[in-house]
């Protein structure tokens, strides 16, 4: 665990290359980088790290970052586009703008397994519909996806890419769409619901190599895993009610790394909140795509 250092800790992302883990303390506006301790991020289970995050400031807001695909470094979701950072998380370049309303920022984003990049949109003060899902692309276009939207937040791929499931969290469900060819999303059903009462809300998620989908419950103090049929499988349960993401990390991706935030949480009630945990689920993660623009 890297104890309570961010105040809302998102985005958790598995950086291979540089057997780190990378993740964002959003309102901040910074990455934090982890490289846990010895055996901690393959199969220790205790999520000791070698010491305290690093911190890389990037805007007024920092939504994820991702490895970038064509010339090293990152892509990572700012409040209100994207931008790209070196090897080292400084700032290169800032892309133009996605959206220009200052009520509105990006909020949670991964990419497909064909490398693009997916981000969406929440009111800072939630409105109803007032979110978008962006898409952008490998030549570094960007695509509305979605409109109407309330909270855009988690978003994970089926190993083949052909069907995406997605978080608009005050729906309380996780939805799956068919993938078209060009990224776009067609049909909708509904994957699962978040039902019981005290479970939470569903936020960021994680697909293992079995085809399950790990979802992060704000305000349930829990991470819950969905079968590939939909059906609740298991539960990992945590100190703290506000969990956000997770992700598998680790040299065999067999580490889950789980995101918490202290916002709206008193530090003697939960003294832990903000921190990332670490579990060994008993499977292995699938690899996080990286980014083609």
């Amino acid at each position: 665990m890297t104890g309570s250092v961010a105040a809302h800790a998102e985005g958790p992302f598995w950086d291979a290359a540089a057997r780190r883990l990378l993740y964002v303390d959003m309102l901040a506006g910074d990455v934090l980088e982890w490289t846990p301790g010895a055996g901690s991020g393959a199969g220790a289970g205790s999520g000791a790290g070698a010491g305290a995050p690093q911190r890389h400031p990037v805007g007024d807001r920092v939504a994820a970052a991702i490895r970038a695909r064509r010339a090293g470094g990152f892509v990572v979701a700012i409040e209100h586009g994207f931008a790209i950072l070196d090897d080292a998380l400084a700032l290169v370049e800032t892309l133009p703008p996605v959206l220009d309303d200052p009520r509105v920022r990006m909020n949670d984003g991964c990419c497909d397994p064909a490398g693009r990049f997916y981000c969406g949109t929440m009111a800072y003060d939630g409105s109803p519909g007032a979110g978008t899902l962006y898409r952008l692309d490998a030549d570094r276009s960007c695509h509305v996806v979605l409109e109407g939207v309330t909270i855009s937040n988690g978003l994970q791929w089926d190993a083949a890419g052909a069907t995406a499931f997605y978080v608009d969290t005050p729906t309380d469900r996780i939805d799956a769409f068919e993938v078209a060819p060009d990224g776009g999303f067609g049909a909708r059903r509904t994957f699962a619901r978040i039902v019981e009462a005290g479970d939470g809300h569903p936020d960021g998620m994680a697909v293992d190599a079995e085809g399950g989908l790990w979802v992060a419950l704000w305000g349930g103090a829990r991470v819950q895993l969905y079968a590939p049929d939909g059906s609740l499988d298991a539960v990992v349960e945590l100190p703290v009610a506000h969990v956000t993401a997770c992700a598998f990390g680790g040299d065999d991706l067999r580490t889950l790394y789980i995101t918490t935030s202290r916002l709206g949480r008193g530090e003697d009630a939960e003294p832990e909140a903000g921190s990332v945990f670490a579990v060994e689920p008993g499977v292995a993660g699938a690899p996080l795509p990286a980014c083609a623009a």
